[in-house]
């Protein structure tokens, strides 16, 4: 009983952890919420603030264009029908006012639809007092007045500019009355929230009609009272001061606030007027909502624990009820799990071994095939015939394996081929077979066909007698080159001599210098052959690779445009030397190129590369990788082991000698390299040459 319910308490105990850990993350976690809360209303914030900043620079260039208007040539009244379009034009333009240099007023418009309540309520000191401070400042620059006194929307406001002095009364200011509600229209879409509330203060630090209430009456307040809001405080400062930015106001300053009980995040900014004293705008909006999805989050972790809770302790009492029938199906388990640990090494062994068999039931199918012919016979051949199992054997072979099984299972014994040369999968093989014969109350198993593949026995007879190919090459280039090697040396040495005496301007000097080459080459040819023949260390020097390739696209060059191949060598400049012999090197990469051509169809492609490789042993001087590849037909994964034996060619009879790869391979490992193979039908072949690189000139300089 302790056993069965000690899991249950782990897991319980593990929930509990989970559960206080999604707590634990969750409080971490709501900083970051406020923080991407703040950045989400700064952003909007910004946002407004652009558009309120174009409507304030309208005004202003409607002022300088104003002063432009005025300082051209032209009578009184048409100055006032140019500024009369303007003022109806413009539908929060109330007034336009233009004073002269010393500050009288010299031209008043009034908008006509608001003319007759505007004249009631004028109000001349602002707007005397506006045109004053503009006289003071430069021209250009925009002085906007305080809220207006006696109007009841808080909105009136006078912007005035001082005229140029170019202008025909010398200058003097223009002072436009405005009703700025539009203005600042986009600041309202922040307020339709009902937990962010707006403060916006004029350019004199005076809340304006859209502030709230509540923030500012704090804001008036906050001479006498500043400790009791310090987050309205620090953010008023930071406005006056023209700052930006966000902060973070405590859950009892934001309830004092009227924001509700949670914390307030207020994002500030000034609206930037060109010319003019700028406008601080904020937002304070609460958290609620985040405290709100945080409370709900937790509600429905804990209904899920509880959930969880609950279905464990059904489970616990599950597994309680159910252990003492486990006690009852351990010793069957122990039973069926010796059963088939037993049945899994059988398969095992009969997977494991080189020799293929076959699982027949009484009406002949297939029922199991071990590993080695699974690997060679059509996926699905579990419950298939003989027949299916080898799609490319011949009828009669088919019928000769039948008959053998109907035989061993008729006599009770097992009957057996010896030998049979059997086409079984893509070639033909010979074959031991033997059809043994199993108990005859098993019907799924009634027949065991045991396949022995003795090509490999074959492969290794095939070994002995290239072995004694070998030698007797090695006998027949012996006596070639003793046989053929004077009498070569006397047609050169003749032809040396007679071409010494015609002198190298006679017509037939080239001819004579075309025999000794080609003497020197069948020469080459015959040491080459010895060499085959007798396995003898390289004669290695320094050998730049790049002048080798060059001589071997020369020299193949004329053969690939006539098989219409593309050769492509690419050798980087910087390429150590090599340590071989030129002329053998030249022989491998000729016949790699000429194999790759050979395999190419018109319109192929055969690349020679070369690359520096890392040194295979500390202290060594490291290999060079030559890379011969082509997008040619491949070669069958049965040949791949076959490719560098002697006298192994895919090729027709009379075209091919099979010991072009076989010399390249002994040259490779006579000059302590190494030779690697890639490739697969259709799908091109590369062969990557790793060859020792030559000893640095100064160490070579240390050994002599």
């Amino acid at each position: 009983m302790r056993s069965s319910v000690l899991p249950v308490l782990l897991l319980c105990t593990a929930l509990a952890g989970v559960i206080g850990g999604a707590f634990h993350f969750i409080r971490r976690d709501r900083q970051a919420l406020v923080d991407q809360f703040a950045r989400e209303r700064n952003a909007q914030l910004q946002e407004a603030t652009r558009g309120v900043s174009e409507s304030l620079e309208d005004v202003g260039e409607d002022l300088s264009f104003t002063g432009e208007l005025l300082s051209q040539p032209g009578t009184v009244e048409e100055h006032r029908r140019e500024l009369r379009a303007l003022l109806e034009a413009v539908g929060q333009y109330k007034a336009i006012i233009v004073f002269g240099p010393d500050g009288q007023e010299r031209l008043r418009l009034l908008d006509k639809r608001t003319g007759a309540a505007l004249a009631r309520n004028y109000p001349s000191e602002v707007i005397r007092a506006t045109a004053a401070e503009a006289l003071r400042n430069p021209s250009g620059h925009i002085y906007a007045s305080p809220p207006i006194s006696g109007d009841t929307t808080g909105w009136l406001r006078a912007f005035g500019t001082s005229l140029p002095e170019d202008t025909p009364e010398g200058g003097g200011a223009v002072v436009v009355l405005v009703d700025s509600a539009p203005l600042f229209a986009p600041l309202k879409l922040l307020t339709t929230e009902s937990d962010t509330q707006l403060l916006l203060l004029g350019a004199h630090g005076v809340p304006t009609a859209l502030s709230a209430p509540a923030l500012a009456d704090w804001y008036q307040k906050l001479g006498t009272d500043a400790d009791r809001v310090p987050g309205l405080a620090a953010l008023a400062r930071r406005m006056r001061a023209g700052e930006e930015g966000t902060l973070v106001i405590d859950r009892a300053e934001a309830t004092r606030l009227g924001l509700g009980d949670a914390e307030a995040v207020a994002s500030f900014t000034p609206v930037r007027f060109k010319n003019g004293a700028a406008w601080p705008v904020a937002t304070v909006s609460s958290t609620r909502v985040l405290r709100s999805h945080e409370r709900s989050l937790v509600v429905r972790l804990s209904l899920a624990a509880l959930l969880v809770s609950g279905f464990l302790i059904a489970f616990g009492v599950y597994v309680v009820l159910a252990r003492t029938r486990a006690v009852a199906l351990k010793e069957s388990l122990r039973h069926a799990s010796r059963l088939a640990h037993l049945h899994d090494k059988t398969q095992k062994i009969l997977d494991h071994i080189p020799t293929g068999v076959l699982a027949l039931a009484t009406s002949g199918r297939i029922t199991a095939a071990n590993r080695a012919l699974a690997s060679r016979m059509p996926p699905d051949v579990v419950g298939s015939t003989l027949a299916a199992a080898f799609p490319q054997a011949h009828a009669p072979v088919i019928q000769r394996l039948e008959e053998l099984v109907g035989a061993a299972v008729s006599d009770g014994r097992v009957r057996s081929l010896h030998g049979e040369p059997l086409r079984l999968f893509e070639e033909e093989g010979q074959y031991n077979v033997h059809a043994v014969p199993l108990e005859p109350h098993q019907p799924d198993v009634r027949t065991l066909l045991v396949l022995e593949d003795l090509s490999s026995l074959r492969a290794l007879e095939g070994q002995l007698l290239r072995a004694e190919k070998l030698a007797t090459v090695g006998v027949l280039a012996a006596g070639i080159a003793h046989e053929i090697g004077t009498p070569l040396g006397v047609i050169r040495g003749r032809a040396e001599y007679v071409q010494d005496k015609l002198g190298t301007e006679h017509p037939q000097s080239p001819g004579l210098g075309t025999i000794v080459e080609q003497i020197d080459r069948v020469s080459r040819t015959i040491r080459q052959l010895l060499d085959f023949s007798r396995l003898q260390p390289a004669e290695s020097r320094a050998v730049a690779l790049a002048p080798v390739v060059r001589a071997v696209e020369e020299l193949l060059r004329v053969e690939a445009e006539r098989r219409r191949v593309a050769l492509q060598m690419e050798i980087p400049p910087q390429l150590p030397a090599l340590a071989a012999d030129a002329d053998q090197l030249q022989q491998v990469l000729v016949n790699l190129v000429l194999n790759a051509c050979d395999a190419c169809e018109p319109g192929g492609r055969v690349r020679l590369s070369a690359a520096t490789a890392e040194a295979d042993a500390p202290g060594a001087w490291g290999r060079v990788c030559i890379t011969v590849e082509d997008d040619g037909c491949g070669i069958a994964p049965r040949h791949l082991n076959q490719v560098f034996d002697p006298f192994f060619t895919t090729k027709k009879r009379g075209l091919g000698t099979g010991l072009g790869l076989s010399m390249v391979a002994q040259i490779v490992r006579n000059h302590g390299g190494r030779i690697e193979l890639d490739s697969a039908p259709s799908q091109g072949t590369r062969v990557i040459l790793r060859w020792p690189a030559a000893a640095p000139a100064r160490e070579e300089q240390h050994v002599g």
